[in-house]
């Protein structure tokens, strides 16, 4: 396995928001190359326990490597714990979920992942190497209204139409194979089928982030697991979630909102607040926080981060 190096973004910001109980049960759904589990398993106790999730087939590895009792490592995406903890018994006993999104240095790094532009390799850009269709795989068999919507949805890509239109004529002049087969091919179309190109940025950026998004399903993944977040959260519990794009935090943002609301009823009505109950997901929800000055110095790719963290009710999850 080819070593590359990985500076965690907003390590003890995100990891302070969970408010670390000795004996708590703690999730990081994001594993990576652990920088946030490490700064977790510091704080927890010998009966604390930290259950580890990742569909990257590397970072699972790295993640095995771990001599610790406390640490449960399970190869699967974070959309996956509320089945997971279900079949566990651990429903309303989770006592704190770290969520860093996006893709990692070590994916981006890595040529043979095909996630960057900067870097030629195969168009593969999956998550989970072991399932699913790779990048390539998706381009050959969408249709060119899919690849149009989702560049333009997922990337905001204003050129979506022309790309993708250029991306199938590819496939229907049976030119796919030779003219696309790795991601510089992937940079050219895009370059080609655009009008007007931002010297300041590379015009495929927008193209690659929406792609890698739809191949692995990242916003259905990231709804999933906030539904989830409700019933697995004991009371008091809190999630702590890192975004890099505005898609991933308006998700969060939204759903921290919708949960946390209060009714407003006018001061005039004649009813006392202890007789209105309302039943609210969230007792507490942050607003964003944002990496310092230092951190981005030291770490670029931490520029766009936005962190945001909520806090379970009082009330424990229980069926219905």
């Amino acid at each position: 396995m080819k070593e590359f190096t990985h500076t965690t973004v907003m390590l003890e910001p995100a990891v302070d928001c969970l408010e670390i109980i000795k004996d708590g049960i703690y999730v990081d759904g994001t594993f990576g190359r652990g920088g946030h589990s490490s700064l977790i398993l510091e704080r927890l106790g010998e009966k604390g326990r930290l259950y580890v999730f990742d569909r990257d087939l590397e970072a699972i590895a790295c993640a095995n490597k771990i001599q610790d009792e406390r640490i449960i490592v399970v190869h699967a995406p974070f959309s996956s714990m509320g089945e997971y903890f279900q079949e566990q018994q651990l429903e309303g006993k989770i006592n704190g979920i770290l969520l860093d999104l996006g893709v990692s240095s070590p994916q981006l790094d890595d040529a043979e992942r095909g996630f960057s532009f900067m870097r030629n390799g195969p168009l593969d850009m999956r998550m989970d190497q072991s399932k699913g269709f790779s990048a390539r795989e998706w381009l050959y068999h969408s249709s060119e209204k899919e690849i149009a919507d989702a560049l333009y949805l997922y990337g905001q890509e204003k050129n979506s139409r022309a790309i993708a239109k250029a991306i199938v004529k590819l496939r229907e002049d049976h030119k796919f194979d030779t003219f696309l087969p790795d991601t510089d091919s992937l940079v050219e179309v895009v370059k080609s089928a655009s009008k007007k190109i931002d010297p300041n940025k590379n015009p495929a950026t927008r193209t690659f982030q929406a792609i890698r998004i739809a191949v692995n399903n990242e916003l259905g993944e990231l709804e999933q697991a906030l539904q989830d977040s409700i019933k697995l959260l004991a009371p008091h519990g809190r999630i702590s979630i890192i975004s890099f794009h505005s898609l991933e935090d308006r998700i969060v943002k939204h759903f921290f909102k919708e949960n946390y609301e209060k009714p407003v009823l006018p001061k005039f009505l004649p009813i006392p607040d202890a007789a209105f109950t309302h039943d609210s997901n969230f007792e507490k929800i942050s607003n964003s926080i944002k990496p310092t000055d230092e951190e981005v110095s030291s770490n670029p790719r931490a520029r766009s981060s936005i962190l945001r963290w909520a806090q379970r009710s009082s009330k424990p999850y229980s069926r219905i």
